[in-house]
């Protein structure tokens, strides 16, 4: 029984010896290549953006007096729920034109509004001190008048007393109309009093729902240059729009095309696609580390009040759709291969279109205006120049036994995945390569053990 057991080891150390030289000198195994397979069918192309929901149109309710805010008005939904009984404006509380949001201690303006009304009622008293004498001067000219009327040499009035009638009558004139503008003034003053005064109660000025509530009972107030802000009412919330930011790259795409289809997702609900249409394109764009971006406001129903105002969306403006076209991922077009991959008849052709691409990518800033556009074009895409046509051309590559050989396409739609491509060298069921695989035991690919220790091998001469 030993001896069998025996003779059993040394066969299985010969096996591994064998194995083990083998493996030394046979260098590492071929490269396989990873495949897909060009297939047919619609193509969506959106461009991706992120936004904030907005209302549709909001009001920022201030204050145009300075003071105190002494309390909040009641809630309006107090008159049809019971539970709203004794509360007070609020977050989320709905208002009509001319509800009381709050008021401001009015005191101060109260007693201005009376000075003013006494002030007014003193100018109106000397108006009418002023036309009486008014009439007492006109009196005093007429007699005088008639005195000097009389007939013959004989004078009724000396020239001096009358030139005095005259000018007591024009003084008296005089005086009137300076009651009536001290009057006026007075006047003035008590409609600026009593404006204030009205102002210490704040009502809203249009319909809508209280979004923000940023002062609270007891605060002080102060109305200087800037009219502080109290309340913020959106008018519809049914009626909503998300702000989206698109980098310049895509904004014109956006732009040339009205009342685009957008569709978007918020964090809120999970699964859930909401549609709206592309509404305005804002031309006040804002730069953030050399990236410029432009506001695209997307209208939307929000009719069963679902999504509140403030949410982050995710956009997908639907730029174009192709049906019935050529599709290949964007991993093939990505995916470059090494020169000593490619067949060898035709390295020479392809050795200086890999440098140039290697050269490319490695260039600075080349990363970041790749990661800038946001277009999801694989960057194996090449932009015409502008006396070409307006279509990018890109490169496939087909195993080719042990290597590789290119085919050249145009480009055409892309949704960030799948790429629309076009070419009389390009058919349905082609497959091209996407990537490698090295059939490597040691590396612990293809099922083997990733963390068995790895045996260095000479390196194939």
């Amino acid at each position: 029984m030993k001896s069998i057991l025996g003779l059993l080891l040394m066969v299985a150390v010969l096996i591994a010896a064998v194995v083990y030289y083998r493996d030394w000198n046979s260098g590492p195994p071929p490269v396989r290549f990873r495949t897909t397979t060009v297939e047919r069918g619609d193509l969506r192309a959106m461009i991706s953006a992120t936004g904030t929901v907005e209302p549709e149109e909001v009001v920022d309710v201030g204050a145009q007096v300075a003071g105190k805010i002494n309390f909040f008005g009641p809630d309006p939904r107090a008159e049809s729920e019971p539970r709203y009984k004794n509360k007070f404006i609020d977050y989320g509380s709905p208002v009509h034109v001319g509800t009381v949001l709050a008021q401001i201690d009015d005191s101060v303006y109260r007693a201005q509004r009376d000075q003013a009304l006494a002030s007014r009622k003193r100018t109106q008293a000397d108006l009418g001190q002023f036309l009486a004498k008014l009439l007492q001067a006109e009196q005093e000219r007429k007699r005088a008048e008639d005195l000097r009327k009389l007939a013959g040499n004989i004078k009724g009035i000396a020239d001096t007393d009358y030139d005095l009638v005259v000018a007591n009558h024009d003084v008296a004139k005089a005086n009137v109309e300076v009651a009536k503008a001290a009057v006026e003034q007075a006047e003035a003053a008590l409609k600026l009093a009593q404006t204030n005064l009205d102002y210490t109660v704040i009502r809203s000025p249009v319909e809508g729902v209280i979004v923000d509530r940023r002062v609270n009972v007891g605060q002080t107030v102060v109305a200087s240059l800037n009219a502080p802000s109290l309340f913020l009412i959106a008018k519809d919330l049914s009626k909503m729009q998300v702000w989206a930011s698109v980098n310049e790259a895509d904004i014109g795409r956006i732009r040339s095309r009205k009342d685009m289809p957008v569709r978007f997702t918020v964090d809120a609900y999970p699964g859930e696609v909401f549609h709206g249409k592309v509404d305005q394109v804002r031309l006040n764009a804002t730069m953030t580390q050399n990236v410029v971006t432009y506001t695209v406001v997307v209208a939307f129903d929000n009719s069963n009040m679902k999504l509140l105002p403030y949410l982050t969306a995710n956009l997908q403006f639907e730029i174009e759709e192709r049906h019935d076209v050529l599709l290949v991922p964007n991993a093939a077009l990505r995916w470059r291969p090494r020169l000593e991959q490619v067949s060898p008849e035709i390295r020479e052709e392809v050795a200086p279109l890999l440098v140039r691409k290697r050269s490319a990518e490695s260039a600075p800033g080349a990363k970041t205006r790749s990661a800038a556009s946001g277009s999801g074009r694989p960057p194996q895409a090449e932009r015409p120049s502008p006396e070409t046509p307006r279509l990018e051309r890109g490169r496939l590559w087909i195993a080719d036994e042990d290597f590789v050989r290119p085919i050249e396409v145009e480009l055409g739609s892309t949704d960030g995945s799948n790429t629309e491509i076009r070419g009389d060298a390009v058919k349905e069921g082609m497959q091209v390569v996407t990537g490698e695989i090295r059939n490597d035991p040691a590396a612990g690919s293809d099922g083997t053990n990733p963390f068995a220790p790895k045996i260095f091998r000479k390196s194939r001469q």
